[in-house]
């Protein structure tokens, strides 16, 4: 039989920091084993010679490989529980005051901090810390936008002084508190509108990462529609330099490439960034329907509201909000045309068979 590839050097990387991340990219396989694993899995580390890289579990147990019992590559029923065990600690890091520790968090879930850890990254795309620190900035934020005062809004994020609050905003939005509740002027972003598969793509990041990709046959339709999305920003039109730098999100979106390794910034709420998070988890050419999706992140009755964050989405493909469907598989609506949300899943089965 034909031997697949070896890991390639993000890869082997992934396999060798046990990356989470990588789960729903890709399985590895280990010849004097005979097992195949995901990129996470805690066994111990083979040689790098030994291994072969699958697109999923099918494939690898084509190639006669069964699926670890440690880490169970290929069980949605695992993975599931492994969701939902999650949306419960994270329930418990909003509503307890004060917050618990890893420590109580990992002794609740009869696992180590670091296996914790990790899980959450897996799963929701950010440590505990990082979670309990969007949640408590987002409800923060919220307040702000009321226009309620910068104490009140300290008070409803959970902060127990002005200072850590100041630094919180600044360290993760780049902007103090006033500057927050006055639109968050300031704030710069690079753009530019390049061709694609689908059209153009109005592509905007930050120092941070891609904060915004915009799909439509109109350049200055999708111009304007980045200034109503970030109304007190600054907006900066890049050059031809910034315009080759943008070659691997433009091999994204048109399925060509994988967007392993591209930085996000994207701001939402806490809600919406678990809804995010949950979507960057589904495999390509996989779909699911808003009720499940809801279910999937803790909050049965809110599909809904899941819908809303879907639709309030600013980077298209890479938060792949198209891959929500209704349930009896039609297609719901779609921020950029259903034509493109057709084009998209159709193109990831078609790669994914």
């Amino acid at each position: 039989m034909k031997p697949h590839p070896t890991p390639d050097q993000e890869q082997w990387r992934a396999i060798v920091q046990r990356d989470p991340r990588a789960d729903a990219t890709f399985v590895f396989a280990v010849r004097t084993t005979g097992v195949c694993c995901r990129p996470s899995c805690a066994a111990r580390r083979p040689l790098r010679r030994n291994v072969e890289v699958f697109v999923d579990v099918p494939a690898a147990q084509r190639a006669g490989y069964r699926p670890c019992k440690r880490c169970r590559p290929g069980d949605r029923e695992f993975a599931a529980r492994r969701a939902q065990l999650v949306q419960r600690l994270c329930r418990r890091l909003e509503r307890e005051d004060p917050a618990p520790s890893l420590t109580e968090l990992a002794r609740a879930a009869k696992l180590s901090p670091e296996r914790l850890r990790r899980l959450f990254v897996a799963v929701v795309g950010v440590t505990p810390r990082d979670y309990l620190a969007q949640h408590r900035l987002g409800r923060a934020g919220a307040a702000l936008a009321d226009g309620r005062s910068v104490t009140d809004a300290m008070l409803d994020g959970g902060y127990s002084s002005t200072s850590r609050f100041h630094a919180a905003t600044k360290e993760r939005l780049g902007m103090m508190p006033k500057q927050m509740r006055a639109g968050a002027p300031g704030e710069r972003l690079t753009w530019a509108c390049v061709p694609c598969s689908l059209g153009a793509a109005l592509i905007a990041t930050t120092a941070r990462g891609v904060a915004a990709i915009l799909l439509g046959d109109d350049a200055e339709e999708l111009q304007r529609d980045l200034q109503r999305r970030f109304a007190r920003a600054e907006l900066l039109a890049g050059d031809q330099r910034f315009v080759r730098g943008l070659q691997q999100i433009v091999a994204v979106v048109d399925g060509s490439s994988r967007a392993d390794g591209i930085a996000l910034d994207v701001r939402g709420t806490a809600f919406q960034q678990l809804v995010w998070a949950e979507l960057r988890q589904l495999a390509r050419g996989e779909t699911i329907d808003y009720t499940e999706l809801a279910r999937r992140i803790g909050r049965p009755s809110a599909a809904r509201a899941v819908a809303s964050a879907c639709g309030q989405n600013p980077v298209a493909v890479l938060v792949p909000c198209h891959r929500v469907v209704q349930k009896n598989g039609a297609l719901a609506g779609y921020r950029w045309g259903v034509e493109r949300k057709r084009r998209l899943l159709e193109r990831e089965r078609d790669a994914a068979e």
